[in-house]
Parts: structure tokens; sequence; C-alpha cells
């Protein structure tokens, strides 16, 4: 599938995405569920502010992040990223069946359980592996919040999403993954070169930050009306502020809800000559169900599925698309 027709020409769109205020979260619950309801049913992508995370913060975890990525990759390496696991360091390396070609960055993706040997040691990253845990754990106090409001808007429990994400069990899947898009200064692209190919996650929530003048991050609102991979669809550029998190819904969510939310396609472009061309650093807490949980919807998907299976089937799809990708690729080459 070549995404040179995703890239030629399409619009892109203004939009003023909903801003989700957490503050005094007790008091106005209600409220801010009513606000996200209409956030997530109708553009996917939202804003969310007073949040309860210090800048100071996350500024240390994106200094740690970059501190991480400045060593040489002969150090990262010890740290290699482990499928399985869905955790370690990988550098162009992750193919979006969008596109067929590898991602123009490098990232490593932690998780709360079972990845011990692949945490940069003290010797490596002195600050990281405490930043990152703290940061982590920052993170998934603000997701129970958003997880809590997700579940009274769809007339469930309060906890029913909140238990289902719990990350003091041992098959927890949410993951802390750091990403660098690298220096691309005075470097042109074939079309279908993207830093990160249009996509949709897997996951059910996912927190996002950036860095100020680091854009790049755009959105193809609408998943009713979009293609399979996006293609051809109104972009919409996503530009937070520096102390805004910028939230998605992701595809076991969109199921869970029948649909009602929308899990959208995004993708971050590579910026042309005469645009900021240098590094881009960003931070995303993606919340999975936890593998045993049932997913199970109330009308359009009313079969249950683990999280565990919904996940390896997707990943399914995506291996299946490649390898039909590369099929193609090898006739035309013909």
């Amino acid at each position: 599938m070549n995404q040179a027709a995703e890239s030629a020409n399409v619009p892109i769109s203004k939009r003023d995405f909903i801003q989700i205020d957490l503050s005094d979260f007790v008091n106005r619950r209600d409220e801010i569920t009513k606000t996200l309801m209409k956030a997530v049913t109708t553009q996917g992508f939202f804003y969310v502010v007073n949040h309860g995370i210090p800048l100071e913060d996350i500024r240390d975890m994106f200094q740690a992040s970059h501190d991480f990525f400045a060593l040489d990759d002969s150090i990262k390496s010890k740290y290699l990223m482990d499928i399985k696991r869905n955790a370690g360091w990988e550098k162009l390396a992750q193919i979006r069946p969008s596109t067929g070609v590898a991602d123009l960055k490098e990232s490593i993706q932690l998780s709360f359980h079972g990845i011990e040997d692949l945490w940069p040691t003290e010797q490596d990253a002195p600050t990281f592996r405490l930043t990152a845990e703290r940061f982590m754990q920052q993170c998934d106090q603000v997701s129970k919040k958003l997880l809590t409001c997700l579940a009274l808007g769809l007339g469930f429990e309060q906890d029913f999403f909140t238990q289902s994400h719990d990350i003091t069990k041992s098959d927890c899947l949410n993951t802390l993954r750091c990403l660098h898009y690298h220096d691309i200064t005075g470097q042109t692209f074939p079309p279908e070169y993207w830093r990160a190919g249009a996509h949709t996650d897997f996951d059910t929530l996912t927190l996002l930050l950036q860095r100020p003048g680091e854009d790049g991050l755009e959105v193809c609102p609408g998943r009713e009306v979009s293609t399979e991979f996006g293609h051809g669809d109104s972009w919409t550029p996503v530009s937070p502020k520096e102390n805004e998190i910028v939230c998605n819904i992701g595809d076991m969510l969109m199921r869970w809800s029948d649909d009602r939310f929308k899990s959208n396609y995004h993708r971050v472009r590579a910026p042309k000559v005469g645009e900021y061309q240098g590094p881009r650093y960003s931070i995303a807490y993606f919340n999975q169900a936890n593998k045993s949980a049932i997913i199970q919807g109330r009308t359009r998907y009313p079969d249950p599925i683990t999280a565990d299976q919904f996940i390896q089937q997707a990943m399914e799809r995506n291996y299946r698309v490649l390898q039909e990708l590369k099929a193609k690729q090898q006739v035309t080459a013909a």
C-alpha cells in the first residue's frame, strides 16, 4: 500500500480541540464527564489541562529521555526491544501498514512489571529510571480520572475501566514510550516516508506530551468516514501548549463503546526543507486493559474478547497487511 496518495496535496484543516479541565475533580466530576463525552464521541482527540502533573516533572522526564537517546547506540542496544514483553529500545524499526517503511524515529518502551533487565541502569542513565517510574505513576493518576468519567458516560460503574487497568496486577499492559525523531535538517525524503505513518492506537486511551516548537502531529477526525488507513482524508495539526496533555481514544475503547467513541488515525509528518527539521521528542503513556480483562460491547460487539486476544489479533492484521504490501512491491519490481 503506497502512501504517496496520502501525502499529495492532502488538505490540512484547522480545528479547535475540546479542553478537559480536571481541576477540582471530585466536585466537578459530572461536568467533566459531560464535556469528555462530547469530545470522545465527536473528535476522539482532546486536550487535558489542570491535570496535576507539575510542569517541572514533565520537563525532567523530557530531559531524562533526551539524555538516554544521546547515548551511543552500543549502549542503548543493551536494552533491545523484546516483542513478547512489548518493552525495550528500538531504532528505525517500527513499520506501519499505511507506509510499508520504517518510521524515522527511535523509542524506548517501559512497563510496570517483568522488565528488570530492560531498564537502563543507573550507570548508563543515572536519573532515567527514577524519573520514568515517578512519571508513570503520575500518568496513571490522570488516566484514572479520565477512565472514571468514560465509564460513567457509558452508564457503567465508576470503577469499570479503572479496575481493568490496574497497574498493580502482573498482567498490566500499560506502558510509557519515550520517542526521539531524528534531526533531518536539510534532508528530503520520498513521499512515503514519515516520522510516524498514519495509524490508530490499539489501546483504550493514550496520553501524549510534546515539547514547544516540535510540532508535526496530525489527526484525521471522524473515524466513521475514514478510509482503512486514513488515506486521502482531511488532516488537522495538533499543537498543544507545553503543559497540555494531548489525549486520544484507542481501538480497545472504540470497541468497548460499540463505536460511540472515535479512535482516529494520526501521524507525525516529516517536515520539509525550510521548516523546523530538528529533533523532536515526545512521551506517550498507553492505557491498555490488563491481559485478562474482557472487552465486550452491548450492541455492535457483544462477543467477549480478552485484551490479550484483542492485541494479538491487531498485530496479526498488521502483519498480514505488511506481507501483502511486500508481495505487491515484489511484483511491481519484477
